[in-house]
């Protein structure tokens, strides 16, 4: 199938960590990229040094996002344990101003003959049957700090029936997250956070965390990137890095067809990559489910986790070993590969 159809251009549905990065990279390799925005929430977001040096790189400015508020600790009270504050190095600001922090410079353009090959974002899908593995409601809302000290520390709690993270946003200020237990009881069944942070008046974002993946992320002129497609459970802490690499990975492979790639097999290894990282994501989340708790609610957890694991592994096991490797942002077949 190499060669057989030329892309003109690239249009990306929807808006979104995923998007900015891809519409970069393609314009980069010299694609035509259009991107039809959609509106999205904007909560707090807070980015691991790791996750800020991948974007730094993805769009070659090591100075992005200099000067933002830093998060220096992370407090862990975990399956009954009290407090410990281990060392965390990261920034915090809103969704809304990492999208424009990221807003991609204008596309290059190849001319008007050719294929339009689309990354779809944000629903709807061209496939739209989601795998959820687990069922866990998440809201948040704002919260008053009560403790100076816990503005430049995030808290993580777990308790019967979920658990509990507080990002701080600013002076006095910051975001509770409450997953698996309804927020409004949550002063009742923390032993620490509710004596540190007070709920206040204004609307609640209610979501499902549960990782989940569409049954389908690609065809023959179109593939699925970002967190509606592949989302990962906020426990990890990953969401902003997986987004990225998720379009450095697809910007790889459109770039490579345009270039007569043999279309299939990178279609398919772009499946197989994202299904590989579905199966790490749940097996790392094992791990904090099986030392939560001993609820009914934390076994539940455990079992869907596993699960899924089991149904990630048995869909890569009819798909093919890797046949290409990222160089850069450059995908390359193995045997080219450095």
């Amino acid at each position: 199938m190499a060669g057989e159809k030329s892309l003109s251009g690239v249009v990306i549905q929807g808006a979104g960590v995923a998007a900015s990065c891809c519409a970069h990279l393609l314009a980069a390799s010299g694609l035509s990229v259009a991107v039809s925005p959609a509106a999205r929430p904007a909560p707090a977001v807070m980015l691991s040094d790791a996750a800020l040096a991948l974007l730094r790189d993805t769009f070659a400015r090591p100075d992005l996002l200099a000067g933002r508020r830093r998060i220096e600790r992370r407090i862990v009270t975990w399956g009954g344990a009290e407090p410990v504050a281990l060392p965390h190095g990261g920034i915090v600001l809103s969704e809304g101003e990492l999208l424009a922090a990221l807003d991609a410079p204008p596309a290059a353009h190849r001319g008007n003959e050719g294929e339009q090959f689309t990354v779809h974002v944000t629903p709807p899908f061209p496939v739209g049957e989601l795998r959820t593995f687990g069922t866990r409601p998440a809201r948040a809302a704002r919260v008053r700090l009560l403790f100076p000290e816990d503005e430049s520390a995030c808290w993580v709690e777990a308790v019967e029936d979920g658990w509990l993270f507080m990002l701080p946003t600013g002076p006095g200020q910051g975001w509770l997250l409450a997953v698996g237990m309804p927020l409004e009881s949550f002063a009742q069944g923390s032993r620490h956070l509710a004596r540190r942070v007070e709920l206040m008046d204004g609307p609640v974002a209610q979501f499902e965390s549960a990782p989940r993946i569409l049954m389908q992320l690609c065809g023959d002129d179109w593939l699925a990137c970002g967190s509606s497609a592949i989302g990962f459970d906020p426990i990890c802490g990953d969401g902003t890095a997986q987004a990225a690499r998720e379009a450095i990975l697809a910007a790889g492979v459109i770039t490579a067809i345009a270039e007569g790639g043999a279309r299939e097999d990178l279609l398919q290894h772009y499946e197989s990559m994202l299904l590989a990282a579905m199966r790490r994501h749940l097996r790392l989340c094992a791990q904090f489910y099986a030392s939560g708790g001993r609820s009914e609610w934390w076994r539940g957890q455990q079992a869907a986790l596993a699960e899924g694991f089991d149904w990630c592994t048995q869909r890569l096991a009819f798909m093919p070993e890797p046949r290409y490797r990222l160089e850069g942002f450059r995908l390359l077949p193995l045997e080219l590969a450095a």
